[in-house]
């Protein structure tokens, strides 16, 4: 109970604390905060492998009275994933804020974005992301959900300049649209089956339109939510013009919210009355996102908004699960691979924003037709660029190879030869819009060019998350073991990956 009490409570301190302490103080803090965040998900995640999958009472009152806490092999790899990305991120963030003092005056001699305005929103929407994870009913989701979307709103809003307000009034208000079409489907099953918990609405539920009225709700206002094609409009603006660190959250972590919510309620809620038509519409969903992201992708000018369509493309993957799970003899191969891929892009992504950062800062724009010389002049942040698009590529040995020949391998052992066709086409794709920026990277720098200095932190820390996501591609067995501890399908692991 202390371990999973204190990956919501250290980082909701944390923010508490951020208010209250002068900037001198906050290096403390933010140190402190991270190690005792890695300290208790190292530790709950110890309880899960040990013991199997956990569930706390809060207060002592159980479901359906109170609220429980769960975890599984699931909910652990995505707090591990919060924390992979998040901590790295913080360390990158620190230096962006004072890189920003330095060199960015908004007239009053103070910079756009302090760092008494940025930590406590921070270290609150880590404690929603832990907490959404570890959330077992229906409501405190929502509630979690909430709290999540309003602080990434307002983190996105910092800078003041018009392109942020504009996108980030975009995203809060398509994103209170998702959450009251989602509140309206809880309402529709808290009215027919009396209850909010998981696993008692899984026991509970039966067939016909008080039940497939709300999932569909649900539904939708997690995919507008999550950003999955042809809902993703909010997007790309929202991503491409949010601060740096804050991009790479947005990307990484936070639409993989929604997501999982989605995931709890089609494998452990509405399974047994789900039709095989269900999940297949929702694998087109993915195909036309992988497609429509990646060609998009190659129309722009801007490196934020070419990663930003990259997302869009990306999130797609993770959908081709739902129409390759109905099939029971590779449901278990397609669920690691889509999980995979939510980790190995959540990595990927966060290099690559964070390096596109760098850039931005190093030349004050981040035009590609305008990026010659910048491989001579930033090879480190240019690297880290690479190899998070090595990932999203599929190649081998990246997390983002092992996620997609999971994926291909579910496709072509159930005979559904389409879905790898659009696997394979993704990662063609892919590469085409990576390799032109890099191309463009590797030109001669014009007379005109003119480069600025940034901290070697912020470098380091793009590159090391970008080595990350190459690197989880080495140790799958250990993940996907993980994964798999509580998981919805029979244990007949690990086919494909030895």
């Amino acid at each position: 109970m202390t371990w999973t009490a204190g990956t919501i409570l250290v980082p909701l301190v944390a923010a508490c604390l951020s208010l209250l302490l002068s900037k001198r103080g906050m290096p403390w803090l933010v140190a402190v905060a991270i190690g005792g965040i890695l300290l208790t998900v190292g530790g709950l995640t110890g309880q899960v492998w040990e013991h199997g999958p956990l569930r706390y009472p809060l207060g002592g009152w159980g479901a359906p009275l109170g609220i429980d806490w769960y975890a599984d092999g699931l909910t652990i790899l995505l707090l591990l994933m919060s924390a992979a990305v998040m901590a790295p991120t913080s360390l990158y963030a620190w230096s962006y804020l004072n890189h920003e003092s330095k060199t960015k005056d908004n007239g009053s001699g103070q910079s756009t974005i302090t760092h008494e305005r940025f930590w406590p929103l921070w270290f609150f929407l880590w404690a929603s992301l832990n907490a959404l994870f570890l959330s077992a009913d229906i409501f405190n989701l929502y509630v979690t959900l909430e709290l999540l979307s309003l602080s990434a709103a307002m983190l996105m809003t910092l800078s003041n300049q018009s392109a942020s307000l504009t996108a980030g009034m975009r995203y809060l208000l398509v994103s209170l649209l998702g959450s009251l079409v989602y509140l309206l489907g809880v309402g529709f099953l808290y009215a027919a089956y009396g209850t909010l918990d998981l696993a008692s609405l899984s026991r509970l539920i039966t067939f016909g339109p008080h039940t497939w009225i709300p999932m569909t709700l649900m539904t939708v206002g997690l995919l507008l939510k999550t950003g999955l094609f042809p809902l993703h409009i909010w997007l790309p603006p929202a991503h491409a013009n949010a601060p740096s660190p804050v991009s790479a959250i947005l990307s990484g972590l936070v639409v993989k919210a929604s997501f999982y919510l989605l995931l709890r309620l089609w494998f452990q809620v509405f399974n047994p009355h789900l039709s095989p038509s269900a999940g297949q519409f929702l694998g087109v969903l993915g195909a036309g996102a992988i497609v429509w992201g990646s060609l998009q992708a190659f129309r722009q000018d801007r490196l934020k908004l070419l990663v930003a369509y990259s997302t869009v493309a990306q999130i797609g993957y993770l959908f081709l699960l739902f129409p390759l799970t109905g099939t029971a003899s590779v449901a278990e191969t397609a669920w690691s691979g889509g999980i995979y891929q939510a980790l190995a892009h959540a990595l990927a992504k966060a290099s690559m924003f964070l390096a596109a950062g760098n850039i931005m800062l190093a030349l004050g724009h981040d035009r590609i037709s305008e990026l010659d010389g910048i491989a001579q002049n930033r090879p480190m942040s240019l690297f880290a660029f690479g190899l998070g698009g090595i990932s999203l590529m599929g190649l081998p040995p990246s997390g983002g190879f092992v996620a997609k020949w999971l994926l291909l391998k579910a496709a072509w052992d159930s005979g559904h030869w389409w879905w790898a066709g659009i696997i394979l086409g993704g990662g063609l794709l892919t590469a085409g819009y990576i390799f032109s920026v890099l191309k463009r990277a590797f030109a001669a720098p014009t007379d005109h060019t003119e480069f600025r200095p940034i901290p070697y932190t912020l470098e380091l820390t793009a590159l090391t998350l970008a080595v990350f996501a190459i690197l989880l591609g080495l140790p799958a067995i250990l993940p996907l073991t993980l994964l798999h501890i509580g998981n919805p399908f029979p244990l007949t692991f690990i086919t494909g990956i030895q």
